[in-house]
């Protein structure tokens, strides 16, 4: 594993930090923006969630577009140069915000900036390694990512301890900002990328192999299945979880993720992504089915959020890296713009329909919804795409 990782291409380390240097900020941010809604400027859950809504469809949105013109300029550099610093930048401008349209606009700058940058990046870690590498190289990244989204929470943790006030903490997002601004402007190009395709602007499925859209019908299932994770912190509270060691036991679960997603999406390459990716979903019903029926904290409320952990090591990166497997190479960023794109847009309606099982039927019904999902989106992998692992990406590419 250690020779392995050594030998991956420079670029994936750079936006393996890069994400790490990004995350930091954004989650540290992230958790203090309902506190700063509600104690400073004086505004509700139906405001968060109007500005969440705008925010996160404007991304997906952008996730496809920025995919489907990385592949007609095959230019990716200034998408993420650009993109990180649109967000990097605009995110301690929150600290002068007076009202909440206000911070509806900063929020939907940096999903703006997120959406411009997703899939060219996917589209350059894919390009970086090779097929018999993609599962480690995306793992890597998955890990690297959960690490910021473990020390964001921890650092604003420990500045509020330090007596920093909300506004203060927005300000001092700057900081990573830079950082993470300095460091993409060393990205590079990928090298001896095809010559560009004398075609308009096009955004359709039509050049796609059936495969590839076979997966992307996989992945809506299981997404209608996977709601918003406020959710788990929910039931969790329900079940006797202080509200201090809320953050902490979210925390605990970015850093299983974070020590597990290099070595299983490693994995893939040798086992194959379909098999390890509905060995994924079946992890995530039967954490679902359990999160349900049981009906009370402790230890095994613990262990059940450490087991998400591993669900999340297992799938975050592989499914990634099957989009590259199963795409053409001058279509990618199409690809990965198609397939955030699917997974961005149904989370809405996931979210809807899982909240209004739990408040007006039971969790129990809600969590067996979404666990019936994820058991059906495992069988159809298994019974309608083939195996995809190093051996036979090799041939294809």
């Amino acid at each position: 594993m250690l020779s392995a990782l050594r030998s991956l291409p420079r670029t994936v380390w750079l936006v393996g930090l890069i994400s790490l240097v990004n995350d930091s900020a954004s989650e540290m941010l992230y958790p203090l923006i309902p506190l700063y809604l509600s104690s400073v400027l004086v505004a509700g859950p139906r405001a968060l969630g109007i500005i969440e809504g705008i925010a996160e469809a404007t991304a997906s949105l952008l996730k496809l577009f920025s995919g489907v013109v990385v592949d007609r300029t095959r230019r990716v550099r200034p998408w993420l140069i650009f993109g990180y610093g649109l967000a990097g930048f605009g995110r301690p401008l929150i600290a002068f915000v007076s009202s909440w349209p206000m911070l509806l606009v900063i929020r939907f700058t940096d999903r703006i900036g997120k959406g411009l940058r997703t899939s060219p990046r996917d589209a350059l870690l894919a390009a970086s390694a090779g097929p018999n590498m993609r599962g480690l190289a995306f793992g890597l990244h998955r890990a690297m990512d959960n690490a910021g989204a473990v020390a964001g929470p921890l650092l604003a943790a420990f500045l509020l301890s330090a007596g920093l006030g909300l506004r203060e903490i927005f300000l001092w997002s700057f900081v990573p900002a830079l950082i993470c601004f300095a460091l993409a402007l060393t990205i590079p190009e990928p090298k001896d990328s095809p010559a560009i395709a004398a075609k308009p602007f096009d955004w359709r499925l039509a050049d796609m192999p059936s495969e590839f859209k076979r997966y992307l019908i996989i992945v809506a299932i299981f997404t209608l299945g996977n709601s918003s994770n406020m959710f788990l912190l929910l039931r969790a509270k329900e079940l006797g979880v202080s509200q201090a060691q809320i953050p902490l036991l979210w925390a605990a679960v970015s850093a299983v993720a974070m020590l597990f997603s290099t070595p299983l999406s490693a994995l893939s390459d040798r086992w194959g992504r379909t098999r390890l990716l509905a060995a994924g979903y079946l992890a995530y019903g039967g954490f679902y089915f359990a999160l349900g029926m049981i009906d009370q904290g402790g230890v095994a409320l613990f262990l059940l959020f450490g087991f998400y952990g591993l669900f999340m090591a297992a799938t975050e990166g592989v499914e990634k890296a099957l989009v590259a497997d199963l795409s053409p190479e001058g279509l990618r960023g199409t690809a990965f713009g198609w397939f955030n794109l699917t997974v961005g847009i149904l989370l809405l309606p996931s979210s809807v329909f899982f909240g209004w099982l739990y408040q007006g039927v039971s969790p129990l019904a809600a969590f067996s919804f979404s666990g019936c999902c994820a058991v059906l989106a495992a069988a159809l992998l298994f019974g309608h795409l083939r195996p995809v692992c190093s051996s036979n990406t090799n041939q294809r590419n």
